[in-house]
């Protein structure tokens, strides 16, 4: 196949866009693809410019990408239909994370193109970037979720309505980018500035203590659960891209009856919000047992890293045969992405 990789962009997870596309070039390259890679705040990377962008580390804190923002608007709205690895590519593999990359526009732009793409279509992508939408679809299809409330954020309605600790987020963004566990109210004022600095709507969440879980989604098919127990108290952008910070089971440790419960809510949730090709749902189980839902990844991560990659290799898939099969079901969909 004619695979063209885009990646980068100005989002908050361009760094982790490109260690997702560093492992996906190798994979497609070593099952002999002719593969490309386009920078959506920059340009198709030649030979150097792979070496170097997609060579580089995650790091502990996410980039500074303000001053790529007009490049990015730029290249979608004007150049990356003129681009020839994206006119003449079979399959767009789309190795990006957050913002308008994950959010909707990228996949509205190429639906237009009229180029097979991975993952799921604009309708889809943005639900499952929108938190807020994406639990009010989970709660109403039986996928349970903690409790839950939009900004404004005072002390007395977490009081009142979720209880302390709790979480403040940005309502849409990933990697854990701006997320913060609030113990006292006196600190809440400060972790909405910081969710403020990543997205205008802030979420205010229960916190669910107790084990993290998560189900990919292959096609339709529930990969094996998988269990996260990180070095910091959540799974934050930290643990989730530095090597050696958490410690991740595949297939988890749990009870089958368990595992088959969260493996069916993840593709409840899977179809709730209409995705397609392949997703990752996170869950939490209290030490009570009561399973939480807490997202839909419309583009897990394909880092050294991730979750999803280690799901498909638990269930016997390795990794370049995994990117291979995520490229075979976006080009085998070109009637449309049902959302």
């Amino acid at each position: 196949m004619r695979v063209t990789v885009l990646t980068g962009g100005a989002t908050a997870e361009r760094a982790v866009a490109f260690a997702s596309a560093s492992q996906i070039v190798s994979a497609l390259r070593s099952r002999k693809h002719d593969v490309h890679v386009v920078d959506l705040a920059g340009g198709v990377l030649d030979v150097r410019a792979e070496r170097e962008l997609l060579g580089s580390a995650v790091g502990a804190v996410p980039p500074d990408v303000d001053e790529l923002a007009e490049r990015q608007r730029r290249m979608l709205s004007e150049e990356l239909a003129e681009l020839p690895a994206v006119r003449e590519a079979e399959v767009l593999w789309l190795a990006v994370h957050g913002g308008a990359l994950e959010g909707g526009t990228l996949q509205a732009v190429l639906d237009v193109l009229g180029i097979p793409y991975t993952g799921s279509g604009p309708l889809a992508s943005a639900l499952a970037m929108d938190k807020d939408l994406s639990k009010r679809l989970f709660r109403s299809t039986g996928v349970p979720v903690p409790a839950w409330f939009m900004a404004p954020v005072t002390a007395e309605d977490v009081s009142t309505a979720l209880g302390w600790p709790m979480i403040v987020k940005p309502s849409k963004q990933g990697s854990s980018v701006g997320l913060t566990l609030v113990r006292k109210a006196q600190d809440l004022d400060n972790a909405v500035k910081l969710a403020k600095r990543y997205d205008d709507e802030v979420m205010a969440e229960q916190f669910i203590p107790g084990r993290e879980l998560t189900v990919g989604v292959l096609g339709e098919v529930p990969l094996p659960v998988g269990e996260i127990v990180p070095k910091h108290e959540l799974f934050d952008y930290v643990t989730k891209y530095t090597p050696g910070m958490s410690e991740e089971t595949f297939p988890a440790k749990i009870d089958t009856l368990l595992a088959r419960q969260l493996q069916e809510y993840a593709v409840m949730a899977h179809r709730a919000l209409k995705l397609s090709g392949y997703s990752r749902i996170d869950f939490r189980v209290s030490p009570e047992g009561d399973i939480f839902c807490l997202e839909a990844n419309s583009l897990p991560g394909m880092t050294r890293t991730s979750l999803f990659p280690q799901a498909a290799q638990a269930a016997g898939i390795h990794f370049p045969e995994l990117c291979e099969r995520i490229a075979s079901l976006a080009r085998n969909n070109r009637t449309g992405k049902g959302g």
